[in-house]
């Protein structure tokens, strides 16, 4: 079914949520989010295949070192969040996207907004850090 946005739309909490326009709206939202994260990586994987480190001083090469690993982790970083974009994709495929995996409740626009791939309500959210919070102080 095709879907065809207008170019100001926002969702609103007047209408039903998750609806074929919401839908749509947060499929957009992530693939171009995706797109952004793979060419930001093609950047990173361009300037990482440059070359051997070359400085011969010693605070260069620790420098270009450190440049290094921090590029490293932040592909690391954009590959997981790769992964979360798909797994949101697909839940708009399945029709359970916008749903909190724990509750079944809408998850809420605004929380949406912020994090297209949230996958928990705000309050199950809270509850899985409060327990994290709990186990990591034994």
């Amino acid at each position: 079914m095709m879907v065809t946005l207008p170019p100001d739309y926002r969702p609103s909490e007047d209408e039903a949520f998750m609806n074929p326009l919401q839908l749509e709206y947060f499929r957009r939202r992530l693939l171009r989010w995706r797109a952004d994260l793979l060419r930001e990586a093609d950047g990173t994987l361009a300037s990482l295949s440059e070359g051997g480190i070359s400085e011969a001083d010693i605070t260069d090469r620790a420098s270009v070192e450190t440049d290094r690993a921090l590029e490293l982790r932040t592909r690391d970083r954009a590959r997981k969040l790769i992964t979360k974009i798909d797994q949101a994709l697909q839940r708009i495929e399945t029709g359970n996207y916008g749903y909190c995996e724990e509750t079944g409740e809408p998850i809420g626009l605004r929380r949406l907004e912020a994090r297209p791939i949230a996958t928990l309500s705000i309050e199950a959210q809270e509850r899985h850090e409060r327990m994290e919070r709990v186990h990591r102080d034994d």
